[in-house]
């Protein structure tokens, strides 16, 4: 009896209300990539469709249907998930060979209860993108026991290594690093923060915040307030207003997400107050939608960092080797991401880069 090849993208379909964001590096210069274990890329910028047309040919073109589950989180999220989840659609498609189900959810129960129906149900490749990055172990031992090769996207999840097969993913501590390098490079006269975070304990927040919070600590910065909005706009909008209301003095906005940048835009447009290149307020954000982007063309903002959406011609790469009975070289596969200032970016990297 084969043995079973899985590869999983997460996608949990309940709860919908937020939106994720990534960073990279400033003024558009490229991070550095760590090891690609698969020879295609999905480099930062791509589209869906081509992503999908380089990843999608090879379980067709061996004649022999995969099942794929893959477990992510609410594609209405933000423009990086509807991105995301738009890619994967594309690839993991008849036409390509596979025979994919996808779940959608924000909690880890929602997407456990569906992996673990996925796996049950007999899966060659789980595909994960986690809600949350703890408590994944047991459905991973789940999946190796059933002979179902996992691989994570997206977001890493803490459990050994041993129980997936490659995590594609972006270095989200790299991107809060750069994010804060590029604002200590501003040389601002001071640093009163609102720092607005998105949904605690995911990959994203955790390393986007880790960032900010070890620099400020060095370099004497103050945060004036700190808050989760869930990644949703709405919700950052009413933190601004309330430290606008406390009277309480901030120059910048670190958003970890645009569309939370987005909403903390609106509450300074209500009061009045002046924010974007060589304004009071500095807006900082991640996910490089084209509305943030344009932002920063149009000097409304000042930073945004990239996230890739675009992983599954790095998955199939993957599953590729794992069909051909190949070992991955570098479980972590960090893909290549850009980040940008309003004062070097171009109307080109809108179109290119947007999402």
């Amino acid at each position: 009896m084969r043995k079973k090849i899985a590869s999983i993208i997460l996608a949990t379909a309940l709860l919908a209300t937020a939106a994720i964001g990534c960073g990279g590096s400033t003024g558009g210069a490229s991070s550095k990539a760590a090891s690609s274990a698969a020879g295609s890329s999905a480099a930062a910028g791509s589209s869906a469709a081509a992503s999908s047309a380089a990843a999608g040919s090879s379980a067709a073109a061996s004649g022999k249907t995969l099942k794929v589950g893959i477990i992510n989180n609410d594609p209405s999220e933000s423009g990086y998930r509807t991105a995301n989840d738009k890619d994967l659609k594309a690839t993991f498609s008849k036409e390509n060979g596979y025979e994919a189900t996808f779940a959608y959810g924000k909690t880890n129960d929602d997407q456990i209860t569906a992996a673990k129906k996925m796996i049950t149900d007999g899966i060659d490749y789980l595909l994960l993108s986690a809600a949350d990055t703890k408590g994944w172990d047991a459905t991973l031992q789940e999946a190796q026991k059933a002979g179902t090769r996992v691989i994570l996207f997206d977001r890493m999840v803490e459990a050994d290594e041993k129980l997936y097969e490659a995590a594609i993913v972006s270095d989200m501590a790299k991107e809060g690093e750069t994010a804060v390098n590029w604002l200590k490079d501003q040389k601002l006269d001071s640093y009163n923060i609102i720092h607005i975070q998105g949904q605690m304990g995911t990959d994203a927040q955790i390393g986007r915040s880790g960032a900010l919070e070890k620099t400020a600590k060095e370099a004497g910065w103050k945060i004036v307030k700190q808050q989760t909005a869930n990644w949703n706009a709405e919700e950052a909008e009413k933190i601004v207003a309330s430290v606008i209301s406390a009277k309480t003095d901030f120059n910048v906005i670190y958003a970890e997400n645009d569309n939370m940048a987005q909403g903390a835009e609106n509450a300074l447009k209500k009061a009045n107050i002046e924010y974007g290149e060589g304004k009071k307020v500095v807006i900082m954000g991640f996910d490089c939608n084209k509305f943030a982007l344009q932002n920063l063309v149009d000097k409304k903002w000042n930073y945004d960092g990239q996230c890739n959406p675009f992983q599954s011609s790095y998955i199939v790469d993957v599953i590729n080797k794992l069909e051909k009975g190949e070992k991955i070289a570098t479980k972590k596969i960090v893909m290549e991401e850009k980040g940008f200032d309003s004062k070097t970016i171009t109307k080109e990297d809108v179109e290119k880069y947007g999402i």
